[in-house]
């Protein structure tokens, strides 16, 4: 019988150790110790300055556009949250704007001033329903804005009211009859897209968030007294530099004993002028530093169907686009007394010229 071969003897077991690192092996450990011996004994030296990073011109420009970034957004935001804070308009005044359009491409805007018995410059005493003060097309698209004044004496046929002014409307029938009216007085493919209506109470404060506006009065006035202008209100022919309160007063000035041949016709030019200063004055310099202001301040001056950013690039297309030039319908006086008339050869020029700059 054979015994089994023996196997190869059992390894002796053995631990493994590692070694540690010895501080003097290389001389760049000795310094390295020196700062270990030093800090165990509390007499390690302070260490020296930190080195401070160079102010670069690029460095600057940096800082400057992040600070230009943020107080953009900051207008950007409190601009479109006081415009989800305000009424819009009325539904009957929805119904009766057009669609299509757009100020991209073009879009027509019907603005609107009522003499309601709200706001600064308006006699609270007085009775009786508003008429609208102001009746201006506003035909805005990238870079360009158009604007066509219907003085508000012009003779109309109200639609359901027959024969009055056309200012009459409002006061009939609100923004959503003066909508109607327009369009059926002009004709020639008129449509309107969309309504703002500007509200005399919370103007003033608009234009002093701009720091004022400078319009140009083509002659000196001198205005008696009206609504709460107790002492009337003087303003010399050429450059004059309103607050917002005067600005109010020049866009609604009456009657002029410096000029008495003046009519509405004149009025509705200077409303225009105003509202060409308010684009001279969004894209001054001087505006940036009051950008959040102005951009609370602008949406609480309006009622309008626009969201946000569409009245964000209304206010772009004013400031990019806005001309000097003055359009009022051309009229002539007078019928029934006061009423000013306007032939259908000047309101398809008029139209075309709003539509298409022809």
């Amino acid at each position: 019988m054979n015994e089994p071969t023996p196997g190869p003897p059992d390894r002796p077991e053995y631990n493994v150790y590692r070694a540690r690192k010895r501080p003097l092996a290389r001389g760049g450990d000795l310094d390295s110790l020196k700062r270990r011996l030093s800090r165990s004994r509390g007499d390690e030296p302070p260490a020296g300055p930190r080195e401070k990073r160079q102010i670069t011109p690029g460095r600057v420009a940096k800082w400057i556009a992040l600070a230009i970034a943020g107080w953009l957004l900051l207008s950007l935001a409190l601009f479109l949250i006081s415009a989800a804070t305000q009424p819009g308009v009325s539904p009957a005044a929805e119904r009766a704007l057009s669609s299509g359009g757009n100020l991209l491409t073009g879009s027509t805007i019907l603005v609107l001033g009522s003499d309601q018995r709200t706001g600064e410059s308006i006699d609270e005493s007085d009775q009786g329903p508003g008429r609208s003060d102001t009746i201006m097309l506003v035909h805005a698209s990238l870079g360009s804005v158009r604007k066509l004044s219907i003085p508000r004496d012009v003779e109309v046929e109200v639609p359901g009211h027959g024969i009055n002014k056309i200012n009459a409307a409002y006061a009939l029938g609100g923004p959503a009859l003066t909508i109607e009216t327009v369009e059926s007085f002009l004709g020639n493919g008129l449509e309107v897209n969309h309504l703002v209506e500007v509200d005399f109470k919370d103007f003033p404060e608009f234009i002093d968030s701009l720091g004022g506006i400078t319009v140009e009065s083509k002659s000196r006035i001198c205005s008696p007294p009206f609504d709460n202008f107790w002492k009337g209100l003087r303003f010399k022919k050429g450059e004059n530099e309103l607050n917002g309160t005067r600005a109010l007063g020049f866009a609604r000035v009456r009657k002029n004993s410096c000029a008495p041949a003046e009519d509405d016709r004149d009025r509705a030019a200077r409303q225009q002028e105003v509202l060409r200063a308010i684009g001279d004055q969004i894209k001054s310099p001087g505006t940036f530093f009051r950008l959040p202001w102005v951009s609370w301040s602008a949406p609480k001056t309006l009622k309008t169907d626009m969201g946000g950013l569409q009245l964000m690039a209304l206010f772009a297309d004013m400031a990019t686009g806005n001309s000097s030039d003055t359009e009022v319908l051309e009229a002539t006086c007078c019928n029934n007394g006061t009423n000013l008339f306007v032939s259908d050869g000047s309101k398809q020029d008029a139209v075309s010229k709003l539509l298409e700059g022809n």
